[in-house]
């Protein structure tokens, strides 16, 4: 009688986020918490101006964006804005597997809804995960850049995999608060740099650094 074979090992657990990573978001989230709703608004007014002022953004068809929610810098006005430009405005839908469909947003009464992990999504028609692809900018969720490019989001990977599907030259902007700019982010394999980093002081641009820089 043949031996049995012994049982496989189960595979190994994924790493977690650095030590660095968790701190850095700790200390981001904290100084956010502390922002009152009338700063949050402040901030949202000189950031729409920055973002809309962009050539790309004056020139886009499509603008792939989000829906802030809390504390970060917020969203409403920029996408109202976008809107009112004619531009087609598409946002994301989370999936179960961490994944973005995404779908457009029409400015509807009714046409976000609440959804996992306390976002806001759109409820027209899913577009597919490749539909940011079509988009001619990119404004993407964040925590901290680095002085290169290099984006730290909330950990779930969800806008590193829709970033790699972004074509090379489209402008990818992080969306952030001024002192999140120029943080040491510590780096991981997964992590997709952005092109420009839009705060209520300014937007700016990183230069590319060649393949799986900022450039990309």
């Amino acid at each position: 009688m043949a031996p049995a074979h012994p049982p496989a090992h189960p595979p190994a657990p994924a790493p977690g986020p650095s030590p660095a990573k968790v701190a850095l978001r700790d200390q981001v989230l904290t100084a956010r918490n502390r922002l009152t709703p009338a700063e949050v608004g402040a901030h949202a007014r000189a950031l729409a101006e920055h973002v809309l002022a962009a050539p790309e953004v004056r020139r886009a068809a499509t603008v792939a964006a989000y829906v802030s929610v809390g504390t970060e810098p917020g969203t409403g006005l920029l996408l109202d804005a976008l809107l009112a430009a004619g531009r087609r405005v598409v946002l994301p839908v989370l999936l179960p597997d961490g994944d973005l469909d995404w779908a457009v947003h029409t400015g509807a009464p009714g046409g976000l809804a609440p959804a996992r992990r306390g976002l806001l999504e759109p409820t027209s028609e899913r577009l597919g995960v490749d539909a940011v692809a079509t988009a001619d900018v990119v404004l993407v969720p964040g925590l901290a850049v680095s002085a290169t490019g290099l984006r730290m989001g909330r950990g779930g990977g969800s806008y590193d995999r829709a970033l790699g599907r972004v074509p090379l030259g489209t402008l990818t902007c992080v969306l952030l608060y001024d002192e999140e700019t120029d943080r040491a982010v510590p780096v991981e394999p997964h992590d997709r740099p952005v092109t420009a980093a839009a705060t209520p002081a300014g937007l700016r641009r990183f230069a590319p650094t060649g393949p799986g820089g900022p450039g990309r």
